[in-house]
């Protein structure tokens, strides 16, 4: 730890580690010192002058956000000199700024609106007219107001620190500088909208939130992003049952203020035109929409005579539906219909990493080691496409902290960029650079290695054998895609494994043979597609489908039921690095139901409620914690923030068939069934033109301008 300084704010004598900051000692003391260029984590500026502040023995007043605090040193954060001279800075602000606060979306959480009211002037010395700027649109979710815009340069740090993607810069000088896009009029960049989060006033605004409510008008609802595995936080705008607005402002969650653009702006499919929202049989070859209790009970009816004459049962679960969900889902597959042909979309070794940890502590990575640990080993993933928090922990870990990272990927990711080695390898042959590696990381303090679903099976087990063989500390995680795939391997959704990693006894069909075979009597698919690709060979069989939308899967089945969205239902998932986290619901959507729910009254509907027991999320959580092995957490420790859960400690003792195991890749730009339906997605410029540029500042290919999104454009492809 850094040797601690003494020095006195405002008559209290305080002690703080050199070399920090004035305004950030005042901050940790509960002190305010008002500034708009300064934020934590990125680098100095120094452009507002807001933060001025007198200190004993310098001639003039000083800014706090770029002077450490020393030994003895006397500041004075509320003098009649300093107030003066923050009144004069907002006069000074305020020459251009339009006074429009009654029609800008930033009303109500605009930074500059608080100080004019804490400091500023009653009225204005400058009677010259304003220069004006016609507001820009630089792409579906991104508009710029020049008038508004201070020059505090956050967006621009945000984007090239943060991001790093180097989409915005500032250009001519004076009271006629602009900040401005990358390419000529429009933006191309990871589309992610934290450069309208992090403007203190309302210079740059979302396209799809503005001039829709004010802050106050909205209940705040924070749940967790059902797109990536990354598990971040995100916190809803909900007015009048509609979620106008996603951002995570007050930092609650694991990810401070991240969100990618599908964390922030991709929750607009929960009320596309094509959402389901009656349950549908066929009849005469027609889905036909009938009520719920005439759905239930046909199923009950027919899965109750397939099992009466020993039929063949198929069972397909989600990646996105929740712990209980899954939990509920297998127990009803197992104790009810006795079956374990039962599996998912396997998007990452999980299973076979904890095997080869078993009799260790302490070896998965948490998000946060990202963050802190000081090496970074990248197999066979694009992380910054792939999975946008996880990379910008390490990228501020890399400016922070000075971390090591190496890369063996087979294409070029914009990790290299601020890298220390990167290495071409063509996928599945990532182990073949370890011993070039070997020397360099052994030297390291610790060492955090992350792969993706082309090290599998027997490459996990070397992989895990080489990181034990440096003689450092090494924590691993193994990247899987969706919101909750490491939660539905851990909850039994495969064959061979019960819940907690305990062989099933007799493994049952997995999901290529249940598509390949031609007997099978009856086909359930919760939350899945897996007839986008590939076609079900049992023809006669009795599908059962629940689903958002009317996928390839739903149109083949003979009864379809509506389920409701994660940001409709509570519960629990797991990210990819374990951490269980809570769902909350935001909103409802008419004629919908919670997949919990559904199969609880199917369950019912067949008479197994009192083996099945109650189908409320807290009730199904508090079994998964007494037969699910780390997942012990109580329920209030994992509202409060994530936990990371324990899997078995022993050997696992069931190899999984690693071919199984495929990636969708998803990017920033693509969520499955999910990402079909949501309109921004399939709005901007890196969607429709699938030009996501990959590495820091590189320069994309010449686009079209943006231009706005149509309202009946047609959903693109998918590939879950």
């Amino acid at each position: 730890m850094a040797d601690l300084v003494k020095f006195t704010i405002d008559g209290r004598e305080l002690e703080a580690p050199a070399g920090t900051l004035v305004i950030e000692a005042a901050k940790r003391n509960g002190i305010e010192i008002p500034s708009f260029c300064y934020y934590e984590g990125y680098s100095l500026q120094a452009a507002c002058r807001m933060c001025l502040v007198e200190v004993e023995k310098m001639p003039k007043m000083q800014v706090a956000c770029t002077l450490p605090v020393g030994n003895g040193m006397v500041i004075r954060t509320d003098t009649p000199q300093v107030q003066s001279a923050r009144k004069y800075t907002l006069e000074f602000l305020l020459t251009n700024h339009p006074l429009d606060c009654p029609v800008c979306d930033k009303g109500g959480e605009c930074e500059l609106q608080d100080m004019v009211f804490r400091y500023g002037a009653g009225e204005s010395r400058f009677t010259e007219n304003k220069i004006h700027v016609d507001e820009q649109q630089w792409s579906p979710v991104v508009f710029y107001d020049a008038p508004r815009c201070i020059l505090c340069f956050r967006c621009v740090r945000a984007c090239d620190e943060g991001t790093g993607v180097n989409a915005l810069g500032v250009i001519n000088r004076g009271a006629i500088s602009l900040i401005a896009p990358n390419k000529e009029n429009h933006l191309e960049c990871d589309e992610c909208g934290q450069c309208i989060d992090i403007c203190p006033v309302g210079a740059l605004t979302s396209g799809t939130y503005r001039y829709q409510t004010r802050p106050w008008e909205m209940e705040h609802v924070g749940t967790i992003c059902t797109h990536c595995s990354d598990g971040c936080k995100t916190t809803l705008g909900v007015r009048q049952e509609e979620i106008v607005r996603g951002n995570n402002r007050d930092r609650s969650g694991i990810n401070g203020e991240f969100l990618c653009i599908k964390g922030r702006y991709a929750f607009d499919f929960y009320n596309h035109a094509e959402r389901l929202q009656s349950p549908m049989i066929r009849v005469n070859g027609k889905l036909e929409a009938v009520s719920w209790s005439k759905a239930l009970e046909t199923i009950a009816k027919k899965f109750g005579e397939i099992k009466a004459r020993g039929g063949k049962f198929g069972i397909v679960g989600s990646n996105h539906t929740t712990n209980e969900e899954n939990f509920y889902l297998q127990k009803f597959a197992r104790q009810c219909l006795e079956t374990n042909n039962i599996d998912h979309h396997r998007t990452g070794d999980v299973t076979t990493l904890v095997d080869a940890l078993s009799g260790t502590n302490g070896k998965l990575a948490t998000t946060a080691d990202l963050y802190e640990k000081k090496a970074f080993l990248i197999l066979g993933s694009d992380l910054s496409l792939e999975h946008p928090f996880l990379a910008f922990q390490i990228r501020a870990n890399f400016r922070h902290h000075a971390a090591k990272i190496y890369t063996v990927t087979a294409n070029a990711v914009r990790e290299e960029n601020y890298g220390t080695k990167a290495i071409r390898k063509a996928r599945f042959q990532e182990l073949e650079a370890l011993a070039e590696l070997r020397d360099e990381l052994a030297a390291q303090p610790n060492l955090v290695i992350v792969f993706g679903d082309s090290v599998k099976g027997e490459a996990v087990r070397q992989l895990v054998a080489f990181g034990e063989s440096l003689g450092i500390p090494v924590s691993y995680c193994a990247l899987v895609d969706y919101s909750n795939s490491r939660g539905a391997i851990d909850m039994g959704l495969v064959p061979e494994l019960a819940p907690g990693y305990h062989a099933s006894g007799s493994p049952g069909l997995n999901l290529k043979e249940m598509l390949a075979a031609g007997d099978l009597d009856a086909f359930w698919v919760v939350g899945a597609n897996p007839l986008q690709h590939e076609p079900l060979k049992a023809n006669r069989a009795f599908v059962v489908v629940q689903d958002m939308f009317l996928t390839e899967t739903a149109q083949r089945a003979d009864v379809v039921l509506p389920s409701a969205s994660a940001y409709e239902k509570n519960g629990t998932v797991t990210n990819g690095c374990g951490e269980v986290q809570r769902l909350k619901r935001a909103v409802s959507t008419l004629g919908t139901k919670p997949d919990l729910e559904i199969v609880g009254l199917i369950a019912k509907e067949m008479g197994f409620a009192p083996q099945m027991g109650p189908w409320s999320p807290d009730t199904v959580y508090n079994e998964i914690r007494r037969s699910v092995k780390g997942y012990d957490i109580p329920l209030p420790m994992v509202t409060l923030g994530a936990q990371q859960t324990m899997p078995v400690n022993g050997r696992v003792g069931v190899d999984l068939n690693p071919d199984l195991i495929a990636s969708a890749h998803e990017n920033l730009f693509t969520s499955g069934t999910m990402g079909r339906y949501s309109k921004i997605l399939n709005s901007v410029i890196e969607k429709r033109l699938n030009n996501a540029p990959t590495t820091i500042g590189e320069p994309a290919q010449s686009q079209p301008s943006h231009t706005k999104p149509s309202s009946d454009q047609p959903p693109g492809s998918a590939h879950q």
